[in-house]
């Protein structure tokens, strides 16, 4: 197998972007994409830190995000697994980029910029849900943001192909296999739901 190691073989390979491709990138918010980031209930923030790069699924009710103005995104850390890949990474190295879905739609909208972390209760107290908040906020600066092309979501069939999850092994399943038995699969599934209603938010 011969690899690609240079910037010219790579860009031998490649034509140029249509002009369409290049003009979207925008350094803040445009009303575009404001309003698919309002609309937008999940998505992935990816991380960098000394271990590597992190990839998160973030999700919530209404938009995963909170637009403070239109360079600056907050994202409120909602209870996990408590491993906090990313936030390690956000403390040590602050660059982070955010890919937003909207179910339905075949595009989607990146973000790519620099984040920190903060417990300021004032900020803490605007995603305040029965009294509950998040332990932190993550505060992204914006760099750059644009939409992403269709073509891979339609590639997919990702929002139009069905429920494809039966027969899946279940968390329990994969805790059960890599630790030999030790864990009981079967319980860890049953005992999950009751456990994820208590610790949502």
């Amino acid at each position: 197998m011969t690899w690609i190691t240079t910037l010219d073989d790579l860009h031998a390979h490649y034509g140029q972007p249509a002009e369409a491709a290049t003009i979207k990138v925008t350094p803040h918010l445009i009303p575009a994409y404001r309003a698919w980031i309002d609309r937008s209930r999940f998505c992935i923030l990816t991380t960098v830190g000394p271990e590597g790069t992190d990839g998160s699924p973030r999700g919530d009710e209404g938009p995963v995000v909170t637009v403070l103005d239109p360079q600056t995104l907050a994202l409120p850390d909602w209870y996990g697994n408590n491993r906090i890949d990313s936030l390690r990474n956000i403390v040590r190295d602050g660059r982070v980029s955010l890919m937003f879905l909207i179910p339905g739609a075949n595009n989607a909208l990146r973000v790519n910029g620099s984040a920190r972390l903060t417990a300021d209760p004032d900020l803490r107290g605007r995603f305040d849900r029965d009294g509950k908040q998040p332990r932190t906020v993550i505060v992204i600066r914006i760099a750059e943001v644009y939409s992403q092309c269709a073509r891979a979501l339609i590639r997919s069939a990702l929002w139009t192909s069905g429920d494809q999850s039966a027969g899946l092994p279940s968390v329990g399943d994969m805790l059960r296999e890599i630790s030999e038995g030790r864990i009981d699969g079967q319980v860890y599934d049953a005992d999950w739901p009751g456990r994820a209603a208590q610790t949502m938010w």
